[in-house]
């Protein structure tokens, strides 16, 4: 289940709430109980090399901007 991130506007506390995607902009109160709240965007980090070993293909013509014709 996804975790969003909250801000307090009344504390500046900050908070996760567990909910599933089809209540991602429902409100959130507040640990402290208030109702004063935003969500914050979050980013997602991804880090890793693809399943079974196989490394993600390496572009043709010995890269560079246009597959190194352009560049020098």
């Amino acid at each position: 289940m996804p975790r969003y991130d909250y801000r307090c506007r009344a504390c500046g506390s900050t908070f996760e709430v567990s909910r599933p995607m089809i209540n991602a902009s429902d409100p959130a109160v507040c640990p402290d109980g208030h109702e004063d709240t935003v969500k914050l965007l979050s980013t997602v980090a991804v880090t890793g090399t693809a399943r079974g070993g196989m490394a993600a293909p390496k572009p043709a013509g010995g890269g560079g901007c246009c597959g190194g014709g352009c560049c020098s």
